[in-house]
């Protein structure tokens, strides 16, 4: 396969005790199609360096060759391989398996216990209160070799959750500690946890396609690996972040409405939908179109009646398949009264984006699909929520309204923990495309966290019993200013 950015979904192949799923392994490898890359852990990536492979599937072959085993230690609070590849799984045995860019440390311990979730398929994560217990194990290897994390590490973790989530997650956390200690053994660690707790308290942290077409059902759909690399690295630096949450305090639902409506005409605004306050206003109110203007009015009416709808807005998908349909099921009600540009239909032919070229358009449905494994893995409302937005602004998938969708996805996450929506002011815009662009085109990830972050909080400010009291604040923070004309303030 030419390295041309094409990789199949299926990169990571396992070998079977099945003797067709054998014969197919070994037919691909003969026929230079996949190569082995470890005991029973074969690619079919001929793309990319085979660490790179490693890495960006760890957790699928830590689920696959030691299933039921448990993301613990630093690794539980980090959700991540170390930078130089570490990562640390409590098992059955002790042992380290060496992997190309993957070092796997088995720690000899319990399985799952009590709040231990499925993290990726049988592959456990730590509940906060263990991963807590597990990092104040001493260690004598030092630095990231090191299965703990450093005390000034572990103290800042607290000192996060103290700020952000408040003094009340703290006590929680020390609770469940108490009652898991006895269970792992771990009492002595309890006294040093609870040390750090307390001090926690006290202190505030500063702020080739033609070639394997008859096995593609096999394979699984191809990907753009350019763009799977990009959302890889974004995971990289929101996983095991914690982020402030900020709660909904507009839940009553003609509040929840009023709020959807100025999102809604921001929204639409970004796209380029442009409409004066006053004829949006009338559209929603009304449900009719302006004269000349049918299908701009039905877009911004259709963006409201999703933005607006509390069951719809607290749907999130459960599995992949749950995520494509809920994608295709949207946008079709988005631009349904644009029926030439293919409601609920992934691209069909390429286009462009400014300098950067988009995902081609047979890669679309099989880069979604491998996309959704981090936003899986993302524990952090925030996080999943800016991660999603990401994922579907770079593919891109629709001929339109793309943009809309994904801030709807975006918020979507926010409302089913009952925070707050973000909200993308007219002023604002400029910011936030050059944000996005930064990691399109200089893989700045800190700029466009940092970005969203300002205008989510700007967001849990916009109150308002009434529309026009709603209104009234948001042109006191110059929302409806254009970007050149003043800066966001509130």
């Amino acid at each position: 396969m030419e390295n041309n950015g094409v990789v199949f979904q299926a990169e990571i192949l396992f070998g079977s005790a099945n003797s067709t799923e054998s014969k197919r392994i070994h037919q691909l490898v003969r026929k230079g199609l996949a190569y082995k890359i470890a005991p029973r852990v074969y690619t079919t990536n001929l793309a990319d360096n085979t660490e790179a492979i490693v890495k960006r599937n760890w957790f699928r072959i830590i689920a696959h060759l030691y299933p039921g085993a448990v993301l613990s230690h630093r690794s539980a609070l980090e959700c991540k391989p170390t930078p130089t590849g570490h990562i640390f799984v409590t098992h059955a045995y002790n042992n380290i398996v060496e992997l190309p860019g993957l070092t796997i440390h088995l720690l000899k311990g319990r399985g799952p216990i009590l709040d231990d979730k499925p993290f990726f398929d049988t592959l456990y994560k730590s509940q906060d209160a263990r991963a807590f217990l597990e990092n104040c194990m001493p260690s004598r290897k030092i630095e990231e070799v090191a299965k703990s994390l450093k005390t000034a590490e572990i103290s800042q973790k607290l000192a996060e959750i103290n700020q952000i989530h408040s003094e009340s997650a703290l006590i929680r956390l020390k609770e469940q500690a108490t009652v898991l200690a006895p269970m792992l053994g771990l009492e002595k660690e309890l006294k040093v946890l609870s040390k750090l707790i307390s001090a926690a308290k006290d202190q505030a942290l500063p702020s080739t396609p033609n070639q394997t077409s008859g096995l593609s059902s096999y394979l699984g759909k191809p990907f753009h690996l350019p763009t799977v690399k990009l959302l890889e690295e974004l995971y990289g630096h929101l996983a095991g972040n914690n982020y402030p949450q900020h709660p909904d305090l507009n839940m009553a639902t003609v509040t929840f409405q009023h709020y959807a409506f100025f999102e809604s005409y921001f929204s639409q605004y970004l796209d380029g939908n442009e409409f004066d306050l006053s004829e949006a206003r009338k559209i929603i109110e009304t449900s009719s179109p302006l004269q000349g203007r049918k299908e701009d009015a039905e877009d911004l009416l259709h963006t409201y009646q999703l933005c607006s709808n509390k069951k719809e807005m607290a749907t999130c998908p459960k599995s992949v398949e749950e995520f494509i349909q809920l994608l295709q099921k949207r946008h079709a009600f988005l631009i349904s009264s644009r029926p030439n540009k293919n409601p609920g239909k992934f691209k069909e032919s390429n286009n462009h984006s400014g300098i950067s070229e988009l995902v081609p358009w047979q890669l679309i449905e099989g880069t979604l699909i491998k996309g959704f494994d981090w936003y899986a893995l993302l524990q952090d409302p925030f996080a999943k929520a800016i991660y999603l937005f990401f994922m579907l602004t770079e593919i891109n998938p629709f001929v339109e309204g793309n943009g809309a969708l994904a801030r709807i996805m975006m918020n979507a996450e926010l409302v089913a923990k009952n925070l707050t929506k973000i909200m993308i002011p007219v002023v604002y815009a400029d910011i936030y495309q050059l944000s996005i662009n930064k990691i399109s085109q200089h893989q700045d990830f800190q700029a466009f966290i940092q970005s969203m972050l300002n205008i989510y909080t700007f967001s849990s400010t916009v109150l308002g019993d009434t529309k026009n009291e709603m209104e009234r604040y948001l042109r006191s923070c110059h929302a409806f200013y254009l970007p050149s004309q003043g800066k966001l303030r509130f």
